[in-house]
């Protein structure tokens, strides 16, 4: 599945945006999933829960799905 996540500030946290995609219910639990699961960020394996996101950015999570990182500007040119 692809997804895009508009983004509402600068940038996002990795561990914010798997709670925003709710493959994790609570922030606490970002250090464990990136521990058992492998998360691309564009393209290079990424373990780090503070990971800044920024919009252009493409996170790949196995079994998962596909997400790309869009600024609040692009959200409204789609619309």
């Amino acid at each position: 599945m692809k997804e895009k996540i508009f983004l509402t500030s600068e940038y996002m946290t990795l561990g914010q945006m798997l709670k925003e995609v709710t493959i994790i219910s609570s922030g606490g639990q970002a250090k464990w999933f990136l521990a058992e699961n492998t998360v691309f960020v564009d393209g290079e394996v990424e373990n780090r829960r503070g990971r800044k996101l920024y919009a252009g950015m493409m996170i790949e999570i196995p079994e998962y799905g596909t997400y790309f990182m869009a600024s609040q500007d692009q959200q409204h040119e789609t619309e």
